[in-house]
């Protein structure tokens, strides 16, 4: 276990693993995200900007809710991100439809065993019949 100062308030806390955050910190972030999903049901058409000053939440941080598939706005919003991979605007998550795909199939092809060749018939020896130990 390791002791860590928080990224929030600087105290010392016993830290596990996920963002450096004491526990009191991850329960008002976790406050404010539901705060952030509430405002987003019921003003869908509020823009990044607006929700981060009505909310007091820095817009990385809905960057990140949103990267993170948490938070996912309406067709009608004005709130898009860029796919990381080919930069086409998207709602949530970290890419589009197309590229999750192209990712998927990708993985599962890597993934294949390869198959083994079959052995070939010799030519020479033709569809004839063989017997052993006996004179022919």
């Amino acid at each position: 276990m390791e002791v860590k100062n928080c990224k929030g308030c600087g105290r010392l806390f016993n830290y596990l693993g996920g963002p450096r955050l004491c526990p009191v910190c991850k329960d008002e972030l976790e406050k404010k995200f539901l705060n952030v999903r509430d405002f987003i049901r019921s003003h869908p058409k509020t823009t990044l900007k607006e929700i981060s000053e009505e909310n007091d939440v820095d817009i990385d941080q809905i960057n990140q809710w949103i990267r993170e598939e948490r938070l996912e706005f309406s067709k009608d919003s004005p709130v898009l991100i860029s796919c990381e991979n080919c930069g086409a605007p998207i709602r949530t998550g970290r890419f589009c439809p197309k590229c999750k795909s192209t990712m998927a199939n990708s993985l599962t092809d890597a993934f294949k065993r390869p198959e083994m060749p079959k052995p070939r018939k010799k030519e020479s020896d033709g569809d004839k019949m063989r017997f052993l130990g006996g004179n022919s």
